[in-house]
């Protein structure tokens, strides 16, 4: 990961929101009309101050659906627990992995090519934050 960018309060959108699920199978009749507004930041955003997007790069989290250029938020207000996706510092390095607490500290990864990072009882880990969503693009840009 390269990329971080703290969260912004002062550009709040409140976007049309289709309360119709949308099937991915055979279309269904669509809706004419908006019946709410969504806004995305109170969707993601937790607790502000503390919330920061990173963008993906590699595919050590495949397997959980986190991919090569997602945006993912992450709460640093939270507290990690085993089984939570987090934003590790290591060798001043940041990784998203799995937070294993036991039998031993390992960060997981979500990609059999990759192996776990296990640290030794004395060891410790630096949490970044909790990832809580994830934004991925379908846009697939055209060269040419």
């Amino acid at each position: 990961m390269s990329t971080l960018y703290a969260y912004a309060s002062d550009n709040i959108m409140a976007l049309p929101l289709f309360m119709e699920k949308v099937a991915c199978g055979f279309p269904s009749p669509a809706q004419d009309y908006v019946e709410d507004r969504l806004d995305l930041n109170k969707l993601v955003v937790a607790h502000p101050h503390a919330t920061y997007f990173v963008k993906v790069s590699g595919d050590s989290m495949i397997g959980a659906g986190i991919g090569d250029g997602d945006l993912l938020v992450v709460d640093r207000a939270l507290t990690a627990g085993h089984g939570n996706i987090v934003v590790a510092a290591i060798a001043g390095e940041f990784t998203v992995k799995e937070l294993q607490t036991t039998p031993i500290l390992a960060l997981v990864p979500h990609n059999p090519q990759f192996q776990p990072i296990t640290f030794q009882p004395d060891e410790e880990v630096q949490i970044f934050g909790v990832v809580t969503h994830s934004l991925k693009s379908h846009l697939h840009v055209r060269a040419g």
